[in-house]
């Protein structure tokens, strides 16, 4: 009992050691390791496996691989059948990190450990931290490996070890149902290969039994990605399954030939090692040529199992919210960006039903309108509750920022959509039910007002996405002139009123309301650019920065 405990403590160390090692990968790399995919999946599938095979061997994870790569194709940024030739070169990165860890590295695991350590103690916030982590994870492995050897030199003479081993040793099948069983309950192909190839070292593990748990572990790794994006769009889980299609077609080809491959090539490989993980590399490098040319069929055969959904009367609820990027933070926060454009833009469809409203009296429309500010709020609450589950320790200083302006600006869409139910309100009861209407005068103010309103959002939307100090700077001056072209209409407005003006006397109230509330719209939407701002040095506490800025502080 002793010994199984031993065996299944280096078992556990092994895989947390590969988690600390993904984990921090993504950590400290994870913006450039997606710019990295984003740059070189837009030329050709070669190229896209490529840079499969070197994302993977750093995030020492076919699976994370998907996830990011799925994402990247919910999010419309590349086709789904170069996300499959990224796949296939991510499987062989996998091999290749699997062959170097075959290696006696056991040398190297304590300065490892320690280097990590004392990195991450000292400085556990920062990249170089995060960097530490990773470290740890290595040296965790190494040693997990040698931990696992050695626990397995004494298991190998019990007979009740050696009866197990035989009963599922009579049956291909169920030692590839085994190895796939394993590599999902350990999260990780990685450490299931490494784990077999070292039993099998010890004799704990016959070797055509492990060439089978190797088929198993393959065949797992495409189940992890398929479960673990269960709950994604119906695009981010595409990739997985086409992924899985590959892989189930590869286990079929590669079965038969186990007895070759140990008849033939065993014999020139030497360890037993080497010839459990280079029939894992040989797999995956047959697949990504075989399969390469198939990534289009495979694309049209995933995309048929598994259509798309009709976009229905949900059509506004949260679709960029994915998940299964919660594990890549980098990832999360732009999935978190693309969903608050997304409720941005209902609250440019509120905004831009107003003007409707007052010239139709539509009380249809305005209800409908109104009804857009209940889906607004649950976009908001939906992206922060998103936000709440991305790690801020994990957040570098950049993503850490963008955060922190998802939220801002998810709030200020959210009290935009709330101040445009309230003027839809005051619409239907000051002015359609009681048959009043806006002088020409005064409609024509308000049209001006409302039309500048609109540019305003649509440039807020844009100083959101791209961060343009430039723009931000002039939407900050829109304030300003939207400011005094507030006072210049309540001015004429009371002018109007004083030469006894009937339709103005009649909305009166309404129309200062009005221009209020525009005015208090067009504030929101100016704090977009604060945050920007701030962040480039272009804006002082005290906003007495420029001209422009201190006459906004003043009166603000």
């Amino acid at each position: 009992m002793k010994h199984l405990l031993n065996l299944l403590a280096a078992v556990a160390l092994l895989v947390w050691g590969t988690h600390l090692v993904r984990t921090g990968i993504l950590r400290v790399f994870g913006a450039n390791l997606r710019q990295v995919l984003a740059r070189s999946v837009g030329r050709n599938r070669v190229n896209a496996a490529l840079a499969g095979v070197g994302v993977t061997a750093l995030l020492q994870s076919s699976t994370a691989t998907a996830l990011i790569v799925a994402a990247f194709v919910g999010q419309g940024l590349i086709t789904l059948p170069l996300a499959l030739a990224v796949m296939l070169g991510a499987d062989v990165g996998t091999s290749l990190v699997t062959v170097i860890f075959s290696f006696d590295l056991s040398w190297l695991s304590p300065l490892l450990i320690f280097s990590g350590v004392v990195l991450f103690i000292s400085r556990p916030s920062t990249n170089v931290g995060r960097f530490g982590r990773v470290l740890i994870g290595l040296g965790l492995m190494l040693l997990a490996l040698r931990l696992i050897s050695e626990a397995t030199q004494v298991m190998v003479q019990s007979p009740v070890v050696r009866a197990l081993l035989a009963s599922i040793n009579s049956d291909l099948l169920l030692e590839i149902t085994t190895g796939a069983v394993l590599a999902l309950l350990s999260y990780s192909s990685l450490a299931i290969v490494l784990l077999t190839a070292t039993l099998a070292a010890s004799g704990i593990v016959p070797v055509d039994m492990a060439l089978g748990l190797v088929l198993g572990a393959n065949l797992g790794s495409g189940l992890l990605g398929v479960l673990t994006t269960s709950r994604s769009a119906v695009e981010v889980r595409h990739v997985p399954l086409g992924n899985l299609l590959f892989k189930c077609i590869g286990v079929a080809l590669a079965a038969p030939c186990i007895g070759l491959w140990l008849t033939h090539l065993r014999p020139h490989l030497g360890p037993t090692v080497s010839t459990v993980v280079l029939f894992h590399l040989t797999l995956n490098l047959a697949m990504a040529v075989l399969f390469l040319g198939l990534v289009h069929p495979i694309a049209r055969a995933a995309t048929r199992w598994l259509p798309k959904p009709e976009r229905g009367p949900a059509g506004n609820r949260p679709h960029h919210l994915d998940p299964s990027a919660l594990g890549t933070p980098s990832l999360a926060i732009s999935c978190a960006a693309r969903e608050a454009l997304h409720q941005a833009d209902v609250v440019e469809t509120m905004l831009l039903g107003i003007l409707t409203v007052i010239r139709t009296n539509d009380l249809r429309l305005a209800e409908d309108l109104r009804k857009l500010d209940d889906t607004v709020d649950e976009l908001y609450s939906a992206i922060k509750y998103y936000l709440t589950k991305i790690s801020r320790e994990a957040l570098g200083e950049e993503e850490s920022r963008r955060w922190t302006d998802i939220i801002s600006f998810t709030i200020n869409m959210e009290q935009i959509g709330d101040t445009i139910e309230r003027i839809l309100i005051d619409i239907e009861d000051k002015k359609i039910r009681k048959g009043r209407s806006f002088s020409e005068a005064g409609m024509a103010e308000i049209c001006e007002l409302h039309a500048r309103l609109v540019d305003n959002l649509r440039l807020g939307m844009s100083v959101f996405l791209n961060g343009s100090v430039r723009d931000a700077q002039k939407l900050l001056e829109e304030k300003a002139r939207f400011r005094d072209l507030e006072h210049a209409y309540a001015a004429t407005h009371l002018s109007r009123l004083s030469g006894n003006t009937v339709q103005s006397i009649e909305t009166s109230s309404l129309h200062i309301d009005l221009i209020s509330d525009l005015k208090r719209i067009n504030s929101h939407i100016c704090s977009i650019a604060y945050p920007i701002l701030e962040s480039a040095g272009a804006l002082a506490p005290s906003r007495l920065r420029s001209d422009v800025l201190a006459k906004d502080g003043v009166t603000s």
